[in-house]
């Protein structure tokens, strides 16, 4: 459903978010370690959430990425996901075709509807704060 990329988004924000509820800004290397993503891969992630205002990059010695506590909850899972993916969620097809449509449907296009409404209207009722709760006290984790 969601590219890796996306994956490692909402992971990476989910982190970030629990961190700075606790007042902590973390360094790129920390939330790759934390999320088991490549250093690289998870730079150029940050980079789209930044630009998107979905995190807060600091530079300098004491910086790295935060969180402004009154965003955390605010900020929905279906902004991170546009942010990464755009919204191949909510429009794509199923199997992967690109022309798609209730005009020429794939075979699975009326049932994969339903599911793809779904999908969103959780990505959009979902909050970043929803996703921290269960982290503190290791009822969800972020790692494999």
């Amino acid at each position: 459903m969601f590219s890796k990329a996306c994956e490692y988004g909402i992971r990476a924000s989910t982190y970030i978010a629990s961190q700075s509820l606790r007042n902590r800004r973390v360094s790129l290397k920390e939330i790759a370690e934390e999320i088991d993503s490549p250093i690289a891969f998870t730079a150029k992630i940050l980079q789209q959430l930044s630009r998107n205002r979905i995190v807060d990059s600091v530079k300098g010695s004491a910086g790295g990425f935060q969180i402004e506590n009154k965003q955390i909850e605010k900020i929905k899972l279906s902004e991170i996901v546009y942010a990464i993916d755009g919204n191949e969620v909510s429009m794509g097809c199923g199997l992967g075709l690109k022309k798609c449509n209730s005009n020429k449907p794939c075979p699975v296009h009326d049932k994969f509807v339903k599911i793809r409404d779904e999908l969103k209207m959780m990505l959009e009722n979902t909050s970043l704060y929803e996703m921290t709760e269960g982290l503190e006290v290791g009822l969800t984790y972020l790692k494999r």
